[in-house]
C-alpha cells in the first residue's frame, strides 16, 4: 500500500511541474518536431524579397518610398490579387512627394494593404500579452485595408502561433495573414471574426486561445524555396514582368541580414526566418487547415496519471529486469500516439512530462523491488542464519528457484545427536555452569554441521537435529552428514577430557544417521512456522540415536549403501526399533578411507 502512495507523490510532483511548465523550453523543443509539416505552398502566394542583391542594385535601406509605391501600383494594375508591403511607415518622409505617391496608390487600389502595429507591455502577464495601443502608418488609409503584423514570440523566443485578431478599446484589427488568406479562400470557407469574439472558418469554429492565438504548422524552413521568392530587383529592372503576378497575393518584405525582421521558428533554432516568410506560412496554414491546439492542462494531467498508473501496475507484476521492457514499450507506444493524435485530431499532447512520469515510475519500481529484495534477503538470513552456514544462506539467496512455503518431498539425510552422561554431570554443577557447558557442546555441533553446509533443524534439550540436502539440494548429503558426525566425535573428545579433570565426570555423543525421503519445509500454523522435516526417515534417525552408545555413530542400511565406498563401517547386529515390525540393520562408522 505504501508503494501506491509513493506513485501518487510522483504523479503530484510531475503534475505540479506540468502546470507550472517547469520544462517549458525542453518541452517545446521536443514537441516542435511533431508540428513541422513540410508541404507544397500554394502557387498564388509569392514573395518579393528585398534581398542583398536588391540592396546592391537600388542602394542602402531605407529606399525612397515611391519605389515600393510605384511597384505596388504596377503589380495591382497587371492583375495581382493583392499586394502587401511588410514595411511600416511610422513617420512622414522628408520628401512629401514620396508620401503623396503612396496616398494615390492606396486610394486607387482597394486590394493594397498596409501594416498596422500594436504596442504591447514589455512583460507578459500569465504568459499573455497586454495591449497598450495601436500604431497606424503615416499614410492615410482605411483600417479595412490594413492588418496587424505583430509576431508573438513564446518565452523561448520561438514563433509558433499567430494572433488572428487584436482588439484595443473599440478597435479590432485582424492579422494581415487573415486578410490575405481570405482573398485566396472560397467565400464559404473564409475566416470570420464574430461579434462575440469567436473565430470561424466558414461555419467551423477555430481552436483559438483567449487572445485569439492560433497554433499553426510551418510548411517551409528558413530560406526554403518552397515559397516562390523573387528578388525585387528583378522586377524593378524589368527582368520579371509585373503581369507574372496576376492572380497572386504578393508579399513584399525584408529578406536580408541587418534589416531586423527575422525570428526563430520550430523548423530551426539556429537559422532565423524572415518575417515576411512567416506570414506566408501562416497564410498557407489557414488555407490547408494545418492548425492545431495544445492539449489543455486537465487533459494532459489525465494522460500523465493514466500512463503513470499503467506503468506502475504493469511493472509490479514482473521482476525488475523486465520492467525496462515495459518502460521502453510504453515510451514507444506513447511516442507513436503523440504523432497520431496530432495528425488526426490536431491536438498536441504534452510529451516530456508523461515520458518523465513513466521513467520516474520505472526508477521507483526498480528501487522499491531492490529494497524489497534486500529486506527479503535480510528476512531469509534472519530465519536461516541461525540454522545453516553462511555459505548455505548465500546459496539460498542466490538460487533462481523460489523456496516454496509448505512441505516439499526431498531426499535428505538426518543426523540426531545426544549428549550421553550430561544429566548426572549437571547434578554436580551450578546452573550457570550447566548452561555454559551445554552451549559449548551445542556450539561444537553447530560448527561441525555448518562446516559441511548442513542445516540445524532444532535443539532438543541436550540434543541436536540437523538436516543435510535441504533447503539446498546436495548430491552427497550422506557423506556430508557422516563427516559432520566424525568432526563432532573428534572435537567432543577434547572437551570430555577437560570436564573429566574439572568435575570428575565426562560426557560423549551418541549419534544416529539415516537417509531417505522426507517432507521438508515450513510446517506449522499461520501464526507459527518452523522449518523442519517429518516422515519415517526422520523417525528412524531418531531411533538410531537413542540406540547409539556413548561415542558411537550409527547409520542405517540406506545410508550405508550410499557411503560404503568412502567410509570404514562395521556391521552390527540388527535391532528392534519402535514403529518397525522387522529388525533394522545398523552399521557403526569407524572413520573415512
Amino acid at each position: 500500500m505504501k508503494k501506491i502512495y509513493a506513485v501518487i507523490i510522483i504523479l503530484l510532483v510531475m503534475g505540479v511541474s506540468y502546470f507550472n511548465e517547469v520544462l517549458y523550453n525542453a518541452e517545446r523543443s521536443v514537441t516542435d518536431r511533431v508540428t513541422i509539416e513540410p508541404r507544397k505552398v500554394d502557387s498564388r502566394i509569392k514573395l518579393l524579397a528585398i534581398d542583398e542583391k536588391s540592396l546592391d542594385t537600388v542602394g542602402r535601406w531605407p529606399w525612397p518610398r515611391n519605389i515600393i509605391a510605384e511597384l505596388s501600383d504596377q503589380l495591382l494594375s497587371k492583375g495581382a490579387l493583392a499586394v502587401w508591403p511588410d514595411i511600416y511607415y511610422s513617420n512622414k518622409s522628408q520628401n512629401p512627394a514620396e508620401d503623396q505617391a503612396w496616398e494615390q496608390v492606396v486610394a486607387k487600389h482597394q486590394n493594397l494593404f498596409l501594416p498596422v502595429y500594436f504596442d504591447f507591455q514589455t512583460r507578459k502577464v500569465n504568459r499573455q500579452v497586454v495591449v497598450e495601443g495601436l500604431q497606424k502608418p503615416v499614410i492615410p488609409i482605411d483600417l479595412k485595408q490594413t492588418g496587424h503584423i505583430n509576431v508573438i514570440e513564446d518565452d523561448d523566443r520561438v514563433v509558433r502561433n499567430v494572433m488572428l485578431g487584436i482588439s484595443h478599446e473599440e478597435t479590432r484589427v485582424p492579422a494581415i495573414s487573415v486578410k490575405l488568406a481570405n482573398l485566396l479562400l472560397p467565400t464559404d470557407q473564409q475566416l470570420v471574426w464574430t461579434e462575440d469574439n469567436h473565430w470561424l472558418k466558414g461555419k467551423t469554429p477555430l481552436p483559438v486561445g483567449p487572445q485569439n492565438e492560433l497554433y499553426f504548422s510551418y510548411a517551409t524552413k528558413p530560406l526554403d524555396q518552397s515559397i516562390e521568392t523573387i528578388s525585387i530587383s528583378r522586377v524593378l529592372s524589368g527582368e520579371v514582368d509585373p503581369a507574372y503576378f496576376a492572380g497572386s497575393v504578393v508579399l513584399i518584405g525584408p529578406y536580408a541580414m541587418g534589416l531586423d525582421d527575422a525570428y526563430y521558428t520550430p523548423t530551426s533554432k539556429k537559422l532565423e526566418m524572415y518575417g515576411v516568410a512567416i506570414h506566408a506560412n501562416v497564410i498557407q496554414s489557414l488555407l490547408d487547415e494545418k492548425i492545431y491546439t495544445r492539449a489543455s492542462h486537465p487533459v494532459g494531467l489525465m494522460v500523465m496519471v493514466l500512463l503513470g498508473l499503467l506503468a506502475y501496475f504493469s511493472m509490479e507484476r514482473v521482476r525488475a529486469k523486465w520492467s525496462i521492457l515495459i518502460m521502453v514499450g510504453l515510451l514507444t507506444i506513447y511516442s507513436f500516439a503523440e504523432v497520431i493524435v496530432f495528425q488526426t485530431l490536431h491536438i498536441l499532447l504534452p510529451y516530456l512530462y508523461p515520458v518523465l512520469t513513466i521513467i520516474s515510475v520505472y526508477i521507483f519500481s526498480v528501487v522499491s523491488q531492490y529494497l524489497q529484495e534486500r529486506r527479503e534477503r535480510g528476512r531469509v538470513t534472519g530465519i536461516f542464519g541461525r540454522y545453516v552456514s553462511k555459505a548455505v544462506v548465500q546459496e539460498i539467496l542466490s538460487t533462481k528457484e523460489e523456496i516454496k512455503v509448505g512441505g516439499v518431498r526431498k531426499d535428505i539425510t538426518l543426523v540426531f545427536v545426544d549428549i550421553r552422561g550430561f544429566t548426572p554431570l549437571s547434578e554436580k554443577m551450578e546452573p550457570e555452569d550447566v548452561i555454559k557447558i551445554l552451549n559449548e557442546y551445542l556450539d561444537l555441533c553447530s560448527r561441525a554441521v555448518f562446516a559441511q553446509e548442513g542445516t540445524i533443524d532444532k535443539f532438543i534439550g541436550d540434543g541436536v537435529m540437523s538436516i543435510f540436502g535441504a533447503p539446498i539440494e546436495q548430491e552427497n548429503h550422506p557423506e556430508r552428514a557422516i563427516r559432520a558426525a566424525l568432526q563432532m566425535q573428534s572435537e567432543a573428545g577434547r572437551l570430555a577430557e577437560r570436564l573429566l579433570e574439572q568435575y570428575g565426570r565426562s560426557v560423549s555423543f551418541g549419534i544416529g544417521i539415516n537417509s531417505g525421503p522426507a517432507v521438508v519445509g515450513n510446517i506449522g500454523s499461520q501464526e507459527r512456522l518452523d522449518y523442519t522435516a517429518i516422515g519415517d526417515t526422520v523417525n528412524l534417525a531418531a531411533r538410531l540415536e537413542s540406540n547409539a552408545k556413548p561415542g558411537q555413530i550409527l547409520i542405517s542400511k540406506e545410508t550405508y549403501e550410499r557411503v560404503k565406498e568412502r567410509f570404514r563401517v562395521t556391521a552390527l547386529d540388527p535391532i528392534k526399533v519402535k514403529g518397525k515390525e522387522n529388525l533394522v540393520e545398523i552399521f557403526q562408522v569407524e572413520g573415512e578411507f
